[in-house]
């Protein structure tokens, strides 16, 4: 794959901050993702980070290399807006995501239903990344790059939004510091 074009990506924190109002942006910049992380963290729990330990929020920005990310089949590079619930088959993974009833799947049903257009969300029950919206910049002139991904952050962030995701998974903290049944 031939060398991509350079892809800023730092003026991501600002365009979602309205939309992700109470989560903590961290910055990821790896050889296969660039972005920010929009997390939520339970008080009194270290705070979340790579490996093993509880994420829970979104990822905004871009996947650069294919190799971690084969159950999306993505072309990158690509915009991708995720939903984290991390790790894949923990506690809170079990509750949110693999109950037939959980609430992840309960708003993926239902934001299905406002994305009437390609890109879709996709649903992973198996993985960290849950509910998925990616599409790939091959075919954008380099220059538009900014301009076309704002455009797709914009649409997503407002469709998670509207699905009322973003104000319930900000209080799973609340019932993971609680425990379950208190």
């Amino acid at each position: 794959m031939p060398a991509l074009p350079p892809i800023t990506f730092r003026w991501i924190r600002e365009l979602a901050a309205p939309y992700l109002r109470g989560y903590r942006p961290v910055a990821e910049q790896s050889a296969s993702l660039c972005g920010f992380w929009f997390l939520t963290t339970p008080k009194g729990v270290k705070s979340p980070g790579r490996g093993k330990n509880v994420r829970l929020g979104f990822f905004v920005g871009y996947v650069l290399r294919a190799e971690e990310f084969v159950f999306l089949a993505p072309e990158p590079p690509e915009c991708a807006v995720w939903v984290v619930a991390a790790p894949a088959r923990g506690t809170l993974h079990r509750r949110l995501v693999a109950r037939p009833e959980s609430l992840l799947r309960r708003t993926f049903g239902y934001i299905r239903l406002l994305t009437h257009r390609p890109p879709r969300f996709s649903f992973h029950a198996e993985e960290t990344a849950v509910m998925v919206r990616h599409t790939s910049m091959r075919e954008w002139p380099p220059s538009k790059y900014e301009h076309f991904s704002r455009n797709f952050f914009i649409e997503t962030l407002a469709w998670l939004v509207r699905s009322g995701v973003v104000g319930k998974l900000r209080a799973e903290p609340a019932r993971l510091a609680v425990g379950p049944g208190r």
